[in-house]
């Protein structure tokens, strides 16, 4: 409508003003005014009495303001060059924190977690103590050096997918010592003088979270453990290479039944310490053993990328010590950080930001 009213003016011819009577309210006669023009649309306007038209206004009280006494922070970043702001101590600053892993299953895996606990006090904790106690230890120290040469195939192959050839020819040179001189992998010959190849930990789940996959959720399994998604596959793959790729004897029962009760005795004794830490000295040993897991396994893939300092070993041996936490989300029912009369969280193991869990057979 603008746009033909635009060129109508524009095409129209010249207009002659001449003055014209105009009605104001409240006057009796028309006034004229030079220069104006009478509307076409004059007569649809009946006219209006100022003080009628005021009376019919709601009435507004109007009353005088001072200045703000404070002031009013603008909105939007502070121009370049503007220091700092000088925070005390008593402001709230609000960070966001990473998240490693949800937990949907949380009431499943309270649940499982609990029955574990309970089997692991009534069988698989003594059996691990009374294994630890009474076999000497450089025994138990060969199994574990057996137990994991087995394994440097597996770490190499990761390490290949990682593109580190680097470490995957330390690896190969570490299997060649350990199973030659070190007697099929008992003695650890390849981390001491003049070799001093120390042993790495790797799987297909860290070479997954190397390339960015996630852990999916959280999941505490019967006997098991503590493990997500990503790690349930990774370790079922590990599992696979050496049956698939070799056949006997690790497809056969007779081997694959004792390497495994002994693995896992082997690990519950190593934990041991790390366990008590995490279930008997925590007012929450289901939120403390999952933050410990998935903090410790996100540390392992960050020593994959460089990011972070810490045992190359990885999840395969215990921490140094474990200081009691109170996680920061607690079950129902657990008590608070102000209720519980412990330090303040503390891991040993490199800083990330996640949550964690421990280890009972994984």
């Amino acid at each position: 409508m603008l746009v033909t009213m635009s060129a109508m003016l524009l095409t129209a011819a010249p207009v002659h003003v001449t003055a014209a009577p105009i009605a104001l309210p409240g006057v009796g006669a028309s006034v004229a005014l030079p220069g104006a023009v009478m509307s076409p649309f004059a007569g649809d306007f009946q006219p209006v009495a100022p003080l009628a038209l005021a009376a019919s206004l709601p009435a507004i009280d109007i009353f005088a303001q001072g200045l703000p006494t404070q002031d009013i922070p603008p909105v939007g970043p502070a121009p370049l060059g503007t220091p700092p702001v000088q925070r005390t101590p008593n402001d709230i600053i609000v960070t966001g924190r990473k998240e490693t892993a949800g937990d949907p299953l949380r009431a499943v895996n309270a649940e499982s977690f609990a029955v574990t606990q309970k089997v692991d006090d009534a069988v698989i904790g003594p059996v691990a103590r009374t294994y630890k106690k009474t076999v000497p230890s450089p025994i138990r120290r060969g199994i574990h050096n057996f137990l994991y040469n087995l394994r440097e195939p597996i770490v190499f192959l990761n390490f290949l997918l990682q593109f580190k050839p680097g470490k995957a020819a330390e690896t190969v040179g570490r299997f060649a010592i350990n199973t030659t001189i070190g007697v099929a992998g008992v003695l650890d010959v390849a981390k001491k003088k003049p070799f001093r190849l120390p042993r790495r930990s790797n799987g297909f789940a860290n070479t997954l979270g190397y390339y960015g996959v996630k852990n999916g959720p959280f999941l505490f399994l019967p006997i098991v453990g503590p493990t997500t998604i990503r790690d349930l596959l990774g370790g079922a793959v590990d599992r696979l290479i050496l049956p698939v790729a070799i056949g006997k004897p690790f497809t056969s029962t007779a081997y694959a039944i004792p390497a495994g009760i002994l693995g896992a005795l082997d690990h519950r004794s190593e934990f041991d310490q790390t366990l008590k830490d995490l279930h008997d000295n925590s007012p929450d040993p289901y939120a403390a053993t999952r933050s410990f897991y998935l903090n410790r396994r996100q540390a392992e893939i960050d020593h994959l990328h460089g990011r972070v300092e810490g045992d190359p070993a990885g999840m395969s041996g215990p921490p140094p010590s474990v200081v009691p936490f109170v996680p920061s989300d607690l079950e129902p029912g657990a008590k608070t950080v102000s209720e519980t009369p412990m330090e303040a969280p503390a891991v040993t193991t490199p800083a990330v930001d996640a949550k964690p869990a421990a280890e009972t057979g994984q």
